[in-house]
């Protein structure tokens, strides 16, 4: 019997071992999808605790603590950070087979060499053990980046955001690269009237410019997207329910525009056709400087209207949503690709029947211009998991190339989530090394591992173009 998360954890048989430790486990981390501060990196933030670090905005542990039965006083309350913990460590033996269990002792392991298993018995030694660490220069944003081999973050900013503390990191001597992502969902966000109008004052202030017209807004838009671009941003990003691709005209377009900068609330009909407008507008913007679009589709939000009110948007309210997905994701990609402007994209499924869908719409826009210039993204979200991981990764291979795959993301707001990234790679080391040990692949080891480290590292490296050291 194997023990638990030893060095061979998730790898069942020799080859696979062999493909881990002599291949992936050493390609550095590039994360070119994750929501950390800019701010707590620019300012090498040092966390009070392991509470601080581990559990405040952790959404994925409020919801597995709420199920469990803990008040919320524990979870966004006004306990104190040790009686969170605590409450914490009595709730990890029951989230055994959700992945939270192994990332619990995959993240205590990496970071602070602690092997102990989590419950209350071992709670107090953990706690204390750790968050003196977390007092250590070692142990700064900065220190647990680079604890953990990472080359490149890219983090996720609105337009509106100023990038002071992307100046700042770019400015000081931390070699690892923080880029900007462009992420314009408010931008084109028109179901609540006053919250639009909300939007459009900030925008002004930060366009410095008077917005009166649809021309203004888009003038002022691109202005931003140009900003983003002087900062080193090649990417952008749209967290959608589902890709608007209705049919409009300009004429259209202005009339909603002049309706809802007026604070007048619009029909679903009119609200489609202004995201269409705008999805295609970003996408051309993205396409003439050559950045990447990402879209992560299908999550239902703020499904708990009580517990929103009470406290906010991403704090562990929303799931997966069942929308229908193909018809207006190929109008969209086929209106870019037929005026030659769709540039490279990756689409992230929330709802695994999608998967299939998504792996052969992929193959719709690959062109053979740029090697997998349409990607099938990683599992998100709910399925970042190890089942969510294989699923992915299988559909991916039966209906695309995981050669070309561009690997994993963390999609994370905690410091100490880039363990993802290891169990990602462990779980795709096994897959091979099984069908290798089956005779289901040759026993290539050379090129097997070349491709493992591609899609760990070299493919996302390449994509991006951000020409990130693989040195160790």
């Amino acid at each position: 019997m194997k023990t638990f998360l030893d060095q061979n954890f998730l790898l069942s048989n020799k080859t696979a071992e062999k493909l881990y430790h002599d291949f992936a486990v050493k390609m550095p981390l590039i994360d070119y999808h994750c929501h950390l501060s800019p701010a707590q990196i620019a300012n090498n933030n040092q966390f009070n605790n392991l509470t601080d670090a581990w559990l405040a905005g952790d959404h994925y542990k409020w919801r597995a603590l709420r199920t469990n039965g803990v008040d919320e006083a524990y979870c966004t309350g006004n306990k104190s950070d040790e009686e969170k913990f605590m409450k914490w460590a009595e709730t990890v033996p029951y989230t055994m087979r959700n992945p939270l269990y192994h990332w619990t002792h995959l993240e205590l392991q990496r970071y602070f060499d602690i092997h102990e298993v989590l419950d209350s018995r071992s709670a107090k030694k953990i706690y204390d053990q750790a968050s003196a660490q977390l007092q250590t220069p070692a142990f700064s944003t900065q220190g647990l980046i680079k604890k953990m081999n990472v080359r490149v973050i890219c983090t996720t900013d609105d337009p509106i955001d100023s990038l002071e503390y992307h100046q700042q990191i770019a400015d000081a001597d931390f070699d690892v690269k923080v880029y900007p992502a462009f992420r314009p969902d408010k931008a084109m966000e028109v179901s609540n009237a006053a919250n639009f109008v909300d939007y459009l004052g900030k925008l002004s202030i930060a366009s410095g410019m008077t917005i009166s017209k649809f021309d203004d807004y888009l003038t002022a838009l691109q202005n931003r997207h140009q900003f983003f671009a002087s900062m080193g941003c090649t990417v952008s990003d749209h967290g959608l329910e589902q890709i608007y691709a209705e049919d409009f005209t300009a004429t259209e377009i202005s009339g909603i525009f002049d309706k809802v900068s007026a604070g007048n609330e619009l029909s679903l009909s009119d609200q489609h056709k202004f995201k269409s407008c705008m999805l295609l507008q970003f996408a051309e913007w993205d396409w003439e400087k050559g950045w990447i679009q990402q879209y992560h589709l299908g999550a239902l939000r703020n499904n708990n209207t009580r517990m929103l009110q009470l406290l906010g948007p991403d704090t562990g309210w929303d799931s997966i949503g069942d929308f229908s997905q193909a018809s207006s994701l190929s109008r969209f990609l086929n209106k870019l690709d037929t005026n030659n402007k769709l540039t490279k994209t990756i689409i992230y499924n929330l709802n695994p029947a999608d998967n299939e869908l998504m792996a052969t719409m992929i193959g719709n826009f690959n062109d053979g211009s740029v090697a997998g210039k349409v990607q099938f993204g990683s599992g998100w979200w709910f399925l970042d998991q190890k089942d969510g991981m294989e699923k992915q990764i299988n559909t991916l291979s039966n209906m695309g190339l995981l050669s070309r795959f561009v690997g994993m993301l963390t999609d994370s707001r905690s410091f100490l989530s880039y363990p993802r990234h290891e169990y990602f790679r462990r779980i795709l080391c096994n897959l091979y090394g099984k069908e290798i040990e089956n005779g289901e692949l040759p026993n290539d080891l050379e090129w097997i591992g070349k491709t493992i480290q591609d899609i760990c590292f070299n493919n996302a490296n390449t994509y991006f173009g951000w020409g990130a050291s693989n040195k160790i």
